[in-house]
């Protein structure tokens, strides 16, 4: 039988949404979405609006789309835009700081094709580094759909405009002004390598309970930031300074007491480190480095965000 959709029509062979062009797609929209938006969650809920506005169209619209990619693409990224036009006014009411939702490995591109470049793909995992979506938050929402299609999908400028309703020109200036804020983070970021050693050292300093030793790993200046959401316990306001970021981690450990267990993953953010008991994850922590020290370290809690981390097989 075939699905009928809001409008009367009939969703058999050739309209309304197949299966077939729903699995076609959706990785890629899912991880578009995702850039944009900072959750899986919401990224899935611009998706299905996405397909639903597609079931809503007749027969003769449907196939007078030459081109159903483009145009999904088109309508996730308004449906984006303006989630993220409303989103900094619902978050004034969210329980304490809010963080892009962190992604265990293999989950960073939703189903899209590797590139053949190596350094294409590096680049492609970093673009859902907690670190890099952090610094998007920063743009405005033209500047972070402009960036995401055009720097991390290869939209055309042309396509672009339709979506944000401003000249294929004014698209490319969006986007360069959020390539110099994306830029100017990547100019201060260390090798991978160095990255996870002192995620290291910070992990031995954490273990072996010490406060000058983990003192040594943290920057005067570092700042912790941690995002339960209200659904779980977490600091309502960012800590900073080295002292009180080392006690605060401390106290996490000590309260958490022997139960606690602790893996390191690699992640787009290098090594990141999962809290939980029972196999259950409920804490993930990354951190950014800056020269041979912790300069930022975030912690998610929001058991919401936590959902990929604990429903990998």
């Amino acid at each position: 039988m075939g699905m009928t959709t809001d409008d009367g029509h009939s969703g058999g062979s050739g309209s309304g949404l197949e299966p077939a062009l729903l699995a076609e797609h959706r990785g890629r929209l899912t991880g578009l979405a995702y850039r944009m938006l900072g959750t899986v969650a919401d990224a899935e809920d611009a998706v299905q609006e996405t397909f639903a506005r597609w079931v809503r169209l007749t027969g003769g619209e449907r196939d007078a789309i030459e081109n159903p990619a483009a145009w999904f693409t088109r309508v996730v990224g308004r449906i984006c835009l303006d989630e993220l036009g409303s989103a900094r006014a619902r978050r004034e009411s969210y329980v304490g700081e809010w963080l892009p939702e962190p992604l265990p490995a293999g989950a960073g591109l939703f189903g899209a094709a590797p590139p053949p470049d190596p350094l294409d793909r590096v680049a492609l995992d970093e673009s859902v580094s907690t670190a890099l979506l952090v610094v998007l938050e920063a743009l405005t929402p033209a500047e972070r759909v402009a960036f995401v299609l055009h720097d991390v999908f290869a939209v055309p400028f042309a396509e672009i405009a339709e979506i944000v309703g401003r000249t294929p020109e004014a698209c490319r200036q969006l986007a360069s002004s959020a390539r110099r804020h994306v830029r100017e983070r990547r100019a201060a970021e260390v090798p991978r390598e160095r990255h996870d050693a002192v995620v290291r050292a910070f992990i031995a300093a954490t273990g072996s309970g010490e406060l000058g030793e983990l003192l040594a790993v943290l920057d005067p200046g570092v700042r912790l930031v941690s995002d339960g959401g209200g659904l779980a316990s977490a600091a309502l306001r960012p800590v900073v300074g080295a002292d009180h970021v080392a006690r605060f981690i401390l106290g996490l450990k000590q309260q958490r007491g022997p139960g606690l267990q602790v893996a390191v993953e690699e992640t787009a953010d290098g090594l990141t480190l999962a809290f939980g008991e029972d196999g259950a994850i409920d804490a993930v922590l990354t951190a950014e480095v800056r020269g041979d020290r912790i300069s930022a370290i975030r912690i998610m809690r929001n058991p919401e965000k936590l959902r990929l981390w604990n429903g990998r097989t």
